[in-house]
């Protein structure tokens, strides 16, 4: 589990889904298990509260990402409350959303260049590139993985690892590098 805080009312946690494994769930688990999930969110709560030295109290909205082969990313904002709550009362407003996108976390391009290779050999064409922090991101979005998400996912695990920044974060604070068909324009300069 990796914590950071964001603004003096706001924190991230990001969750890989062996975290979550050694948590007891699986990825069904939290679209149909209320009660454990509840507790998971509290648990994570304390936690990065006590890491952070974040006081919890009054009301929490926690927005929570599941992510295709990364995980779980969850942005949590304490709101000032208008009722009168006591120090020990929280109030946890949960949303689950889930990204219909893979982005993986690329050290050298070259890692790019090989992976292209073997997805154009699955037929995929699209997908994006940034620059961001010295690494390379790729992101390919739902109408490139459907069909072939395992076969995808396996591929581009063997030369990158699964992103824990949100395309929002790319698209705002990363260098676009290839903003479509990725994969065709590295298949043409490079092989």
């Amino acid at each position: 589990m990796r914590i950071e805080r964001v603004s003096d009312d706001q924190f991230t946690i990001f969750l890989t889904f062996e975290d979550l494994v050694e948590r007891g769930f699986t990825r069904e688990d939290l679209w149909h298990d209320a009660t454990h999930v509840k507790e998971l969110f509290s648990d994570m709560m304390y936690e990065a509260s006590t890491e952070l030295g974040f006081e919890l109290e009054g009301l929490l909205l926690v927005h929570v990402y599941l992510m295709q082969a990364q995980g779980m990313h969850i942005i949590v904002t304490q709101k000032a409350d208008p009722l009168d709550y006591d120090d020990d009362f929280i109030e946890m407003e949960v949303l689950l959303d889930e990204s219909k996108e893979l982005i993986f976390c690329f050290n050298d391009f070259e890692n790019i260049i090989q992976v292209c290779a073997l997805l154009y050999t699955l037929d995929i064409h699209d997908g994006q590139i940034y620059s961001y922090n010295d690494h390379y991101y790729m992101l390919l979005d739902h109408r490139c993985i459907d069909h072939n998400k395992e076969n995808i996912i396996a591929i581009m695990s063997e030369y990158s690892t699964p992103s824990i920044i949100t395309s929002y974060r790319l698209k705002e604070y990363g260098k676009e590098v290839m903003s479509s068909k990725a994969i065709d324009q590295i298949m043409n300069y490079f092989h």
